[in-house]
């Protein structure tokens, strides 16, 4: 599709858009950045890994785990072991009454498999709950030891929000200064940008960061030409050029926010152990007015704590990786985290898509240790605004946790980095097995209903085999189920109740009791409908689609009407269906079907309203779903917005067209985008040749943007010679 850019200058009667020109002008725009966009080379090498063979560790792995991190594994592993065991041993007493059909056992199966893994959330629960018991080992606030060599704040971006981003850096460098430890770290944006209308608007950004933050911190500025391996193949970029310059790196995603106390804490913590390759802090979901995303900050609030200690308890130092608000130590990374290709078409082979889990565990493989650090707070991200968004987000994280079925059987991986990687494939795999329980439970009813039963089996059998289940273990079970899923929330509630600090920072504890009620309800009519999302996204990856790569939505907002019928029409009309179908045969069924069948029949208002911030400020109008950070905003929260709003103003007059007519814009974009679409010799860039092609045969400007598509603007913007030849034509 074209893309034309309006060249024309604002009109006389904008005078908002005058003011923000000349403040744009005044304040910094004419003022040259003194120093380069990018910091003198220093290679790391990166070797890229195998996953046939025994790699030799490159330091010495730790000895056995320590006695609360073994205790910790017994009670989870062990604990969700016996549970399932004696679920699944209930469940195959219930249908073993008769004669035991293929559908059956099959239900056995397929329930067993599922029960292990909600189990595991309970045990979970439980190891956090006796972690959270213990003394603590304090919470980060206080400034730690000075850690030797520099650290950069790397920030990978795609098409993000300039304005949001660097608001988020300048507020960061800004609590380092007061703290007197910024001179120990430099800022680092690594753009894998492709739309031209974001990229100019992204350089003039990094520009205004660089003149805000002055001597208080360095900001280079990278961006790709091309975008291998996504943000993996970013990463790569960036330490085979600069890793040498630094000792660690603080890997920050585009909605990441962190303290000074939680960043020194976590340098400090790496200084004090050679052996330790990572440290991951467990970022809290804040910052959003939706009903969806309010319902997740709730949840990771009351709930997050608990799940959290407890995965740190058993993990030890086989800990994993999330992809961000995590400290790495640069040269381990580049020593153990090279990540082949896979071998295959997508989507199972080629560029690893979830691949913060398998750099964790090729630490592990090389010896180096892996933490997950609860106890340090300060650490932020935000939540998908609505229902659609999260799905969308999560068909990417389906497919690139389902690749790790290439990776769990590599050489020499311990075997915790294994079980990361295998709740990874089960986090989506388990929906369409939930779907598969509930189509043979349907199925057998049906069957029950529809077919004539054989009463005598043997041939000189005196009395009829009836079948039918066991209905007071079938009660059981459907109980046991509900307080497994019930047991991470339940102890999460009495955790915050019996501290009064906690139970404060929530308004009290009538607020706190009714919003886990909100959130325990909205949860159980969400989640079968992401049953039904996810097993598409499986069953599409299994059909060989790709994800693809597109930009996250951060900000409040959710879908139409429209848009949710569309989406969820399909979802309403097999509840429907189902009802149909079950309600004639068996009414118990159908009441044990009914917290499943109304999340789908409702998924059209659910999903329409999950995105809806009106609903959300409602509610916490009546003190519902609203967390800590809300009643008492962080100081670095609130820097972070004022920071924002500042450079939303700054920056609201960039545009292509305004580069065009400003001499001093362009000079400052070309200075951090470089000549860096020049191919190899031999390997000419196709994008480029037409752009300058296209460029060459117009008469004016207008025209030339006009004929230029998306990428062959990239490749203008990336150019000096080809956009000074534009800036030759008439306007």
């Amino acid at each position: 599709m074209d893309q034309r850019v309006e060249t024309d200058p604002p009109a006389p009667a904008d005078r908002l858009a005058e003011r923000r020109a000349d403040h744009w002008a005044d304040h910094w725009a004419d003022r040259p950045a003194d120093y380069p966009s990018t910091p003198p080379g220093m290679p790391l090498d990166m070797p890229t890994q195998t996953f046939r063979r025994t790699v030799r560790a490159q330091v010495r792995t730790r000895g056995r785990p320590w006695t609360a991190t073994f205790i910790a594994r017994l009670v989870v592993f062990g604990g969700a072991l016996l549970l399932t065991a004696l679920a699944a041993r209930q469940m195959a007493l219930a249908v073993a009454v008769g004669e035991v059909t293929a559908l059956q056992a099959l239900l056995v199966a397929i329930f067993t498999v599922t029960f292990w893994w909600i189990s595991m959330s309970t045990t979970s629960a439980l190891a956090g709950l006796l972690r959270s018991l213990q003394p603590s080992a304090g919470s980060g606030t206080a400034l730690p030891q000075e850690a030797p060599g520099l650290c950069a704040l790397v920030m990978p971006v795609y098409n993000e929000d300039p304005a949001a981003t660097t608001g988020a850096l300048a507020a960061i460098a800004e609590d380092l200064e007061r703290t007197g430890a910024a001179g120990g770290f430099e800022i680092f944006i690594l753009s894998d940008t492709t739309d031209p209308t974001v990229w100019v608007v992204e350089t003039a950004a990094v520009v205004r960061l660089r003149e805000r933050l002055g001597s208080t911190m360095k900001v280079w500025y990278r961006h790709r030409a091309r975008n291998i391996d996504r943000k993996s193949g970013n990463i790569h970029d960036f330490v085979t050029r600069w890793g040498g310059r630094y000792e660690t790196m603080l890997v920050l995603d585009a909605d990441s926010l962190m303290t000074a106390a939680s960043i020194l804490a976590l340098r400090a913590r790496m200084a004090a152990d050679p052996a330790l390759g990572l440290v991951q802090t467990v970022p809290v979901l804040i910052g959003r007015d939706s009903l969806f995303a309010r319902m997740q900050q709730f949840a990771g609030r009351i709930y997050g704590p608990i799940v959290a200690r407890g995965v740190a308890a058993w993990q030890g130092d086989d800990g994993n990786f999330w992809g961000h608000n995590a400290i790495i130590r640069t040269q381990a990374f580049a020593q153990a985290c090279g990540l082949p290709r896979l071998p295959g078409r997508k989507p199972f082979g080629g560029t690893i898509m979830s691949h913060d889990f398998v750099e964790a565990a090729l630490l592990r493989r090389a010896g180096w240790a892996v933490q997950m650090a609860p106890e340090i707070g300060g650490s932020w991200e935000s939540s998908p605004p609505s229902l659609l968004d999260f799905a969308m987000r999560d068909r990417r994280w389906a497919q690139g946790n389902i690749q790790h079925l290439a990776v769990i059987g590599a050489r020499g991986l311990r075997w915790p980095s294994r079980m990361h990687l295998l709740n990874g494939v089960m986090s989506y795999l388990s929906s369409p097995l939930w779907f598969a329980l509930i189509l043979v439970g349907v199925g057998l009813t049906v069957q029950a209903y529809l077919l004539r039963p054989k009463y005598f089996t043997e041939a000189f059998q005196l009395f009829p085999t009836w079948p039918r289940f066991d209905s007071e273990r079938m009660i059981l079970l459907f109980v046991l189920t509900i307080g497994a899923l019930l047991v991470p929330k339940i102890i999460g509630l009495l955790r915050a109740m019996i501290d009064r600090s906690v139970v404060k920072s929530f308004g009290d504890a009538r607020r706190l009791v009714v919003g886990w009620i909100f959130e325990v309800l909205l949860s159980a009519l969400f989640a079968p409908i992401m049953m039904l999302i996810q097993s598409r996204h499986v069953w599409s990856i299994l059909r060989g689609t790709d994800s693809g790569w597109g930009p996250q939505r951060r900000d409040d907002g959710g879908m139409g009407l429209r848009e949710a019928v569309r989406f969820h029409l399909g979802h309403t009309a097999l509840g429907l269906v189902v009802v149909a179908a079950i309600a004639p045969l068996s009414m118990p069924v159908l009441a044990w079907l009914s917290p499943v069948l109304a999340g789908w029949i409702l998924s059209i208002p659910l999903s329409w309203g999950s995105g809806s911030a009106w609903l959300g400020r409602k509610l916490a109008a009546l003190g519902i779903l609203v967390i800590p950070e809300e009643r008492e905003i962080p100081a670095l929260v609130t820097a972070a917005r004022t920071e924002r709003e500042a450079a939303e103003a700054d920056l609201a007059e960039v545009s292509l067209g305004r580069l065009l007519g400003d001499p001093a814009l362009a000079d400052r974009h070309f200075a951090l985008a470089g000549d860096h679409w020049l191919a190899e010799r031999g390997h000419p860039d196709v994008e480029m040749l037409t752009a300058a092609a296209k460029v060459a045969d117009a008469r004016t400007r207008a025209e030339a943007l006009g004929w230029l598509r998306p990428v062959e603007h990239m490749r203008l913007l990336g150019d000096r010679r080809t956009f000074d030849t534009l800036l030759s034509l008439p306007a």
